[in-house]
């Protein structure tokens, strides 16, 4: 899980970058990340924080929110840590566990209910980060070619994203 959480935490970053018009600020912004400073705002006035990136992610891709929370909670020191011997999804409640069951059935067709254990759909999970990996594949490239956030570049990453799986899948 906490692999997953940094190659979504790569993807948000770069999709915040993506919708930095100004292309000065967004080569300083790839500056502070290659020297280790915090992103700050255009105007230098407050950090900008992955609350923001996430934030925006979210308004894009609707799931980002709830994989990021639940990577989390396998980054940060929490109950979950102990998903070998307690399941992570019964600290969950029950809206959590509505929000988290709706993207799996939508992208993977894992049909989960409240009374799903994480046991039950952890065989989707390598195709979670696929397809968060893939999206970031495609967002490096847009990054590449100077490419700035669309809706028909999102479009353009899930249809690639989705044709990088089917070419991973064969081989």
């Amino acid at each position: 899980m906490g692999v997953l959480r940094q190659e979504l935490d790569s993807m948000v970053r770069c999709v915040f970058l993506l919708s930095v018009t100004d292309r000065k600020y967004r080569v300083r912004l790839l500056h502070d990340a290659v020297i280790g400073n915090s992103w700050r705002t255009k105007d230098g006035k407050r950090k900008v924080t992955d609350r923001d990136m996430v934030d925006l992610s979210s308004r894009l891709h609707g799931w980002t929110q709830n994989v990021y929370a639940f990577g989390c909670s396998f980054i940060h020191l929490s109950a979950f840590h102990d998903y070998s011997e307690r399941d992570p999804f019964d600290s969950l409640t029950l809206e959590d566990r509505r929000d988290i069951a709706r993207y799996p059935r939508h992208y993977h067709g894992v049909v989960m209910d409240q009374t799903t254990k994480l046991r039950e759909v952890a065989f989707v999970l390598p195709a979670v980060f696929e397809k968060i990996s893939a999206n970031l594949e495609c967002y490096v490239r847009d990054l590449e070619a100077g490419q700035t956030w669309s809706p028909e570049r999102a479009g353009a990453c899930v249809r690639y994203s989705s044709a990088l799986l089917r070419i991973r899948a064969r081989h």
